[in-house]
């Protein structure tokens, strides 16, 4: 055979095969049984002695991209929630011989700075959060295998999307208030323009047209302890009825709005409800506890790596969003007769 200046690649071998890059790594790296049949084994190994296919094993995970690396691209890790994302989507990984690098966005969101001077060359894929979204865009993210969490499945940029059930936890909290009979609500709203936390602004008011007689007033703080508070100083300082419940996008933000009550000499429950979402470690280290909204971090992880590993694959990951459920604890009570 005439020697070609340029050495046959993976990607020659697929082509010549008729398989994707990933089923010629699968089988030249004798990781396919049970993943490729057997004919198709024997046809890669034949396609990739035709064309002189030898791989420098040593070289050839760089070079073929195919490191079994997965980039997991967070917000900044101020919270323990994705920590547990990060711990899930690894035990996945581990299971199947992947590692996870994690990559904050620094500034929490928005734009970061590339995490490798080539990050297509080194991963095979990406689970990003919408949260940091716009970090794909400088690592080149969007053009490799990517998962997306928390994210509008209807525009989302990736193959797959995992989302928890954001929706009903919204429903969950506003049913309990309705049910112990608050009707004048204050929703201190995350600052973040994400998905997720459209999502609760959405439900929530719905959920609230529904019923007759009932208050909606909307006030937005950053996910910070102290933003918190003074978002809420100022909505509850302005002129009108007093609303007897406020609904948080955060543990965080609930947080706030404990500091700001109690500046102002009101109770929590006694004058005014508050409730979160998240159940960080937080929800309990305040007092009263928090009711809040619990989502299972490390379930989420778990679920975008299994869904990453199903697009490098080429199945069809699980659907469904990952319920989440109400933990009821001291922070909201009926509110006081008028």
């Amino acid at each position: 055979m005439a020697h070609s200046s340029t050495r046959p690649t993976s990607r020659d071998v697929a082509r010549a095969a008729g398989v994707s890059q990933a089923a010629v790594s699968l089988v030249l790296g004798d990781k396919w049984r049970g993943r490729v049949s057997e004919t198709t084994a024997e046809r890669v190994r034949q396609a990739a002695t035709d064309l002189g296919y030898r791989p420098n094993l040593a070289a050839r995970n760089l070079r073929l991209g195919h490191t079994r690396t997965v980039l997991l691209v967070v917000p900044a890790l101020t919270t323990e929630f994705f920590a547990g994302v990060y711990t899930g989507a690894a035990r996945v990984a581990a299971e199947h011989g992947f590692g996870v690098v994690l990559y904050p966005s620094p500034e929490g969101v928005g734009p970061a700075r590339d995490p490798f001077a080539s990050a297509q060359a080194a991963l095979d894929g990406v689970i990003a959060s919408s949260m940091a979204a716009d970090a794909l865009t400088a690592i080149s993210g969007d053009r490799l295998p990517l998962v997306m969490l928390d994210s509008d499945p209807a525009g989302s940029l990736g193959a797959a999307t995992v989302n928890l059930d954001i929706t009903d936890g919204v429903r969950q909290v506003t049913d309990h208030l309705l049910g112990i009979g608050h009707r004048h609500l204050l929703h201190l709203a995350a600052d973040v323009p994400s998905w997720t936390f459209e999502i609760r602004a959405r439900e929530l008011a719905a959920r609230l047209a529904d019923v007759p007689g009932t208050r909606l007033a909307t006030a937005h703080a950053p996910i910070a302890i102290d933003a918190a508070r003074a978002a809420t100083e100022a909505a509850l300082g302005a002129p009108g009825p007093r609303p007897t419940a406020i609904v948080c996008d955060d543990d965080k933000l609930a947080a706030g709005a404990y500091k700001a009550l109690r500046r102002l000499g009101l109770r929590v429950p006694d004058d005014i409800s508050v409730t979160g979402l998240d159940d960080l470690a937080l929800a309990t280290a305040l007092d009263p506890e928090l009711t809040t909204v619990r989502l299972d971090a490390e379930l989420f992880g778990e679920r975008g790596m299994q869904a990453l590993l199903a697009v490098l694959d080429g199945r069809e990951p699980e659907h469904g969003d990952i319920p989440v459920q109400l933990i009821p604890r001291a922070s909201t009570a009926p509110p006081r007769p008028s």
